[in-house]
């Protein structure tokens, strides 16, 4: 099989919610006037950027296996088109879950062991999404998931990694990185809605219907905003997040206006190119 559908089943258009939480983390270590060690950062990076591909290698896994993936509507998924065979898109999830753990347990031995505890949940709960007796995506909980991992674990966990502590600054600033990560993660769910139902996937979006599941996306879109305009306790400049408010607009109103299926994929990028703008603001925020 060809490299290139491997970078597609590995849907990089959600990589930027392993990419913001980093940036943020990293650059808040500047705000205190200190030294960025940038070999950590970047091993925080590999270790994001990877869980996130093996997270979604999984889901292709076991959702595939399960059929849900039958005529899905999105990104190309490897098992459920027959792209590729179920075992080698879970020994791709297996081998992309073991280089991030060899490069955390390296990360862990820089800094502190207690990030094996935290990469060992971490992998688990990417596997659990999907796969799995019960999966707790199935149940509605993938939102919850993301916002916990690739929201205050990820931004807190950059920004520790590089002073030895954790701050109240790094949380507050892990408030927008999760929205935006939760939003990445509403808007597929809100594209798969119909064919979800069918299967009983009991997603947010299934379990709140398409109305609901739309203002619940745009909330997440303005919650990500407020939190961004409060990290101004922290630097002014934060309040240069603003200037990305019209593409906030712009996505809402598409969703608001009814966007549904392959509508919904080019406002899937434009959500992720918001979050690694938003987190790009921050970051330079704090580097200012």
């Amino acid at each position: 099989m060809a490299l290139t559908t491997w970078v597609a089943g590995a849907r990089p258009k959600t990589l930027p919610a392993a990419i913001a939480p980093v940036l943020v983390g990293t650059a808040l270590r500047h705000k205190d006037h200190a030294h960025i060690n940038l070999l950590n950062g970047a091993l925080a990076l590999i270790v994001s950027v990877a869980l996130q591909v093996g997270v979604n290698y999984a889901n292709d896994y076991s959702d595939g296996i399960r059929g849900t993936d039958d005529n899905r509507v999105g990104p190309v998924r490897l098992v459920g088109s027959g792209l590729a065979s179920a075992k080698a898109v879970r020994n791709a999830a297996a081998l992309t879950f073991l280089f991030a753990a060899a490069v955390g347990l390296f990360l862990s031995a820089r800094t502190s062991w207690w990030l094996v505890a935290l990469g060992a949940i971490a992998i688990f709960a990417a596997w659990g999404y999907t796969g799995g007796k019960n999966p707790y995506g199935y149940r509605g909980l993938g939102e919850v998931s993301v916002f916990l991992f690739f929201g205050v674990a990820a931004t807190v966990g950059s920004y520790a990694v590089q002073s030895g502590h954790i701050s109240w600054h790094s949380i507050l600033l892990s408030l927008p990185i999760g929205a935006l990560a939760c939003a990445i993660l509403a808007i597929n769910n809100l594209r798969d809605l119909p064919k979800d139902a069918l299967v009983n996937k009991r997603t947010v979006a299934v379990r709140l219907g398409n109305h609901r599941a739309r203002v619940a996306l745009i909330a997440l879109l303005t919650a990500a905003h407020l939190s961004a305009i409060a990290a101004a306790i922290i630097t002014p400049w934060a309040l240069a997040t603003l200037l990305l408010l019209p593409i906030s607009l712009m996505i809402s109103r598409s969703i608001q206006a009814g966007a549904s299926g392959p509508e919904l994929i080019p406002l899937l990028g434009k959500v992720g190119r918001l979050h690694l703008l938003l987190s790009t603001t921050l970051a330079i925020a704090l580097l200012v």
